[in-house]
């Protein structure tokens, strides 16, 4: 497919770029996809959430034709993912979970090699190699083996080999895993910039704060299941609840302040928590009728607040709601690893 045919296939997927049926994947027994929907739109990013082994990377690998579902359809770009694979493969882009390079390979060699698979010629698989390398800071390091490079570097060099074909959807499958935060940091402006250029992605990641950052929109997947889906701060609105954070003027009112709220008979009303760091307390309320009574008790009680906001709840709350399970930085899903790892490999004709 020439970059022409890329265009095509773009402007072919119209407002959605990602279409996904009742996608059905069993490894025996197991049910690493159970139906799943989802929809994508074009130039956005859909964070796909979940615990281990609840079919994140399954849902990935059925995506880019490394393995076959059981049932279900899926286009991306406007292409069939399971009657044109070949095409498929010509405008996506994947990053698994760890860097795929060659390490015996010079950054620049890597990604000319990727581009002749891709059937460019030599001549502009050299040229886009160049122009990833400066894109993605790497221009001094072009010549050095990639075993040579750090983890930031490699992760970098990944991300710009998954850009060769210049893909019109990207996968990211926990693309920062056991990076530092500085690392993290430049994969997620790199990631932002791919986005304002028009691409999009689907990035699976069990960092809140990642998914918070990058993603427009979050499918919670739990055992194989879609379970909630929607902008961040609908999703955390369906939890239900807010919380109020209230800071006293005086840091000294901070214990009888906690303990006015904890004594105050509301109905309902949760316990209060302290928050030292902050010097303010915490309490959840589920309605306003509650935030009226409250601040109605601390006002009798003459005590003067510096500050009082209420908050949606944390992603990390939404997530523990909606899978019964804490948000986990394990580097891998377990029950998935179990198939082969073909998540690992760069996705080529």
């Amino acid at each position: 497919m020439t970059r022409n045919d890329t265009t095509t296939a773009r402007r072919a997927g119209g407002d959605i770029a990602i279409s996904v049926r009742g996608l059905v994947k069993h490894y025996g027994e197991t049910k690493a996809l159970d139906g799943v929907d989802l929809d994508v739109r074009e130039g956005t990013v859909l964070g796909v959430l979940g615990p281990n082994g609840a079919g994140k990377t399954t849902l990935v690998r059925c995506l880019s034709t490394l393995i076959t579902p059981d049932s279900g359809s899926a286009s991306v770009a406007g292409v069939d993912v399971l009657r044109e694979p070949r095409r498929l493969r010509r405008v996506i882009g994947l990053t698994g979970q760890y860097a795929s390079v060659d390490e015996k390979l010079s950054g620049r060699e890597n990604l000319y090699l990727i581009g002749r698979l891709l059937d460019l010629s030599r001549a502009d698989a050299r040229r886009r190699a160049d122009d990833l390398l400066e894109r993605f800071s790497l221009t001094e390091a072009a010549k050095r083996v990639a075993g040579t490079y750090s983890g930031g570097m490699r992760r970098r060099l990944d991300l710009a080999a998954s850009m060769i074909g210049s893909p019109a959807v990207l996968y990211l499958d926990e693309p920062t895993t056991g990076l530092d935060p500085r690392t993290r940091n430049e994969v997620w402006s790199e990631v932002q910039r791919m986005v304002r250029d028009g691409v999009t992605v689907l990035l699976t990641t069990q960092y809140m704060e990642e998914a918070e950052q990058l993603a427009g929109e979050l499918s919670v997947i739990d055992r194989g299941r879609v379970v909630a889906g929607g902008a961040v701060d609908d999703l955390k609105a369906r939890v239900g609840g807010r919380l109020l954070r209230v800071r006293p003027a005086d840091r000294a009112e901070l214990p009888s302040l906690a303990a006015l709220m904890d004594d105050s008979g509301l109905t309902g009303l949760a316990t209060a928590s302290l928050d030292a760091e902050s010097g303010s307390v915490v309490v959840p309320i589920l309605s306003d009728e509650q935030l009226t009574a409250v601040v109605g008790v601390i006002a009798s009680r003459g005590i003067a607040l510096a500050d009082l906001t209420t908050e949606l709840p944390s992603l990390d709350e939404v997530f523990l709601s909606l899978t019964g399970q804490k948000a986990s930085h394990a580097d891998a899903e377990q029950q998935e690893d179990a198939a082969p790892d073909a998540a690992r490999e760069k996705v080529s004709a």
